[in-house]
């Protein structure tokens, strides 16, 4: 299910983070440049009544910058292009200034619903600037507090008013995206896959705009498949309609069960493949490696180019790689298989007997390393979790792990049972409940 999206509007210290963190539930480093593997997201999923969206921090907006053009034209593109619903955030304890103003005039424009949150409101003098705020035009005012929940419940229950539940009966058809930077033939590959032109396919970088999907049957089983727009690396990202399509791009990962991240064989690997490679790892996706325009290489076997492949992206060394052209539909018939497997794999249970077995042999055959007279014991193990598959450690003393002794686990229960192609997600909790 498309989830719709809520954009947080306004000019620098009005509270937009503080309210963020409220309704997502929790506390998050909001920044606005691409993600890599340890940065925090720009946007997050807030659930609120039963009701889901993805909800938005664009970010401050200040005429007081030398850029303050260009970055005001960025923010208001994401409200207008991205939102469905834009709050708009003043700070009652200072009342109306210039920069309200600028953002009202950008807002303005828009066919958008916009509401305007007055926060602050539990300053004193936040009272006597209420009324100013009116003068902005808009047709939903509510006061709010961000830090003392002074106003919350009304503005979610405006804010998600006309969204719809979330339905109870689940899409259980597995979704693979089509991730990677612009240019690398991820449109040609889905009209591959396909065998029909469903999608625009160019090779002007930054084609695809919004994300599509399309449904592929396959051994008569119906796959949802999730085209993307390109994702550009920090500092590229010069159009705003661009940003939107890396917004886009991130909530196609976040929908996903499955992400084939396509590398340019012809430009060979950059260091945002492996940003890419490295969101949707963080997002316990799925993985597969597609190596494309393979028909446009002369000198590097497959072989040399899969080695390459592993050197680069030691941290996904379990992701099965495909290499083939889209363009020839050469070796296209390697994809679906490999998703097979996959598909499989992120949902794999292993038994708990079998499982403890491989652990307590690992344990004997390599001890962890003692700190200060104290050694690591693993008493059981048990998996908790699917899409990633996660494993629970019951020890005495999680402080203890060692993360080096935490990958050796990792790489023992790999070479037991095969979960090629998804991450798998470890936790150690202390046996006698102190976690």
């Amino acid at each position: 299910m498309k989830l719709p999206t809520v954009a947080l509007v306004g000019r620098p210290n009005v509270g937009k983070s503080t309210l963020f963190n409220k309704i997502v539930g929790k506390q998050i480093s909001i920044i606005e440049d691409l993600p890599g593997v340890t940065r925090d997201r720009i946007y997050q999923e807030a659930t609120y009544n039963k009701k889901k969206f993805y909800l938005i921090d664009t970010g401050g907006i200040d005429a007081t910058k030398l850029d303050f053009n260009k970055e005001i034209k960025i923010q208001a593109e994401i409200a207008i292009n991205e939102a469905e619903i834009v709050v708009f955030i003043v700070d009652g304890k200072e009342g109306l200034t210039t920069n309200d103003l600028i953002v009202k005039d950008i807002l303005r424009k828009s066919n958008k619903k916009v509401i305007v949150a007055i926060n602050k409101i539990d300053v004193k003098n936040a009272q006597e600037n209420l009324y100013d705020f009116y003068e902005l035009g808009f047709d939903t005012y509510i006061p709010i507090s961000s830090i003392h929940n002074t106003g919350f419940i009304e503005l979610m229950d405006v804010i998600t008013m006309n969204f719809k539940e979330i339905d109870e009966v689940e899409d259980t058809r597995t979704k693979f995206s089509i991730i990677g930077r612009p240019n690398v033939g991820k449109s040609s590959l889905m009209n591959a896959l396909l065998n029909e032109e469903r999608v625009v396919v160019s090779n002007i970088a930054g084609t695809t705009r919004d994300s599509i999907d399309s449904i592929l049957k396959y051994h008569n089983e119906e796959f949802v498949m999730i085209d993307t727009a390109g994702m550009r690396k920090k500092g590229k990202v010069f159009e705003s309609i661009e940003k939107y399509s890396l917004f886009r791009s991130l909530k196609s990962i976040d929908r996903s069960d499955i992400c084939l991240v396509v590398i340019n064989a012809e430009e060979g690997i950059k260091e945002h493949d492996k940003h890419i490679a490295g969101y949707a790892i963080e997002r316990g996706k799925g993985l597969i490696f597609v190596v494309n325009k393979w028909d446009t290489v002369k000198d590097t076997t497959i072989q040399e180019f899969e080695k390459l492949v592993r050197a680069e992206f030691q941290f996904a060394s379990y992701a099965p790689i495909v290499t083939l052209s889209a363009i020839t539909k050469k070796r296209i018939h390697t994809i679906m298989p490999e998703i097979l497997k996959v598909k499989e794999n992120i949902k794999k249970e292993v038994k708990t007997s079998l499982l403890n077995e491989v652990i307590q042999d690992a344990y004997q055959l390599n001890l962890p390393p003692s700190y200060k007279g104290k050694r690591l014991k693993i008493y059981f193990t048990h998996q908790t979790g699917i899409k990633p598959p996660k494993f629970t450690f019951r020890v005495n003393n999680k402080g203890l792990v060692h993360f080096s002794y935490e990958r050796y686990l990792e790489n023992k229960i790999r070479e037991n049972f095969d979960f090629s192609g998804t991450p798998i997600t470890i936790q150690f909790k202390n046996r006698n409940g102190d976690d």
